[in-house]
């Protein structure tokens, strides 16, 4: 066979690198959302699935660049180099990370999370140029709101809404920034969708959907695939 029609057949891999939001967490049943309904499968299904794979990477409770000695192994900035060598090869990188880092525990300002963003996308572009000749791209996605209807929720014990609320619309402007200085795409998902009022911090299937239609826009819109 050829070289040229080998490459042809390869699938366009997109790795999704989140947390909860990206896992499926479904915040009124507490398991696990469907396959098609999380936004993950979702995007697959809007894709197709001749020529693209779409990788799961969610983790409940993950962090950008903590570590969390609760929790335990939560900490992306470690995770994240051995997560692209062993789903290489890589066209491109959906992130969405900061959540949990407004997490009473951590007392983290919108500055600070956005300082842990940019090791991280520090780290990522530089393997990116080095290892993969900068043939991966990334989208930088900035999480849905914290929302203070989820007060009274079994959330709450870990957040103090209104504050994360405010520092959740803060990160919009410094994600946006960040992106720019890092040569990533950016998608603000608190345009297109919200948190669940069950606990103010998920999203549901429904909204799964919604963010699946926006990545997908984005992607098309800034040739991406």
């Amino acid at each position: 066979m050829r070289a040229d029609t080998t490459a042809a057949m390869e699938k366009y891999r997109i790795l999704c690198f989140g947390d909860s939001l990206t896992w499926g967490f479904d915040p009124e049943k507490f398991g696990r959302i469907d396959e098609d309904k999380r936004w993950t499968g979702a995007l697959q299904k809007l894709l197709g699935e001749q020529r693209y794979k779409v990788i799961e990477e969610g983790q409940n409770g993950r962090t950008i660049a903590t570590e969390d000695p609760a929790e335990g192994e939560k900490n992306g900035l470690t995770y994240i180099i051995p997560c692209l060598e062993s789903q290489k090869p890589l066209n491109l990188m959906i992130l969405m990370l900061g959540t949990n880092d407004m997490k009473n525990k951590f007392a983290y300002s919108a500055s600070d999370i956005a300082g842990e963003m940019q090791r991280f996308l520090e780290k990522v572009q530089t393997y990116n140029r080095y290892r993969f000749n900068n043939a991966m791209k990334i989208l930088l996605i900035a999480p849905p709101l914290i929302s203070t209807e989820g007060k009274g929720s079994w959330m709450e014990e870990a957040f103090d809404y209104d504050r994360a609320a405010k520092i959740s619309a803060e990160l919009v402007k410094r994600y946006r920034q960040l992106a720019k200085v890092y040569g990533c795409s950016f998608l603000d998902a608190s345009k297109v969708i919200k948190t669940s009022p069950a606990d103010g911090v998920h999203i549901d299937a429904e909204s799964g959907v919604k963010l699946a239609q926006a990545i997908y826009d984005k992607l098309k819109q800034e040739n991406l695939l």
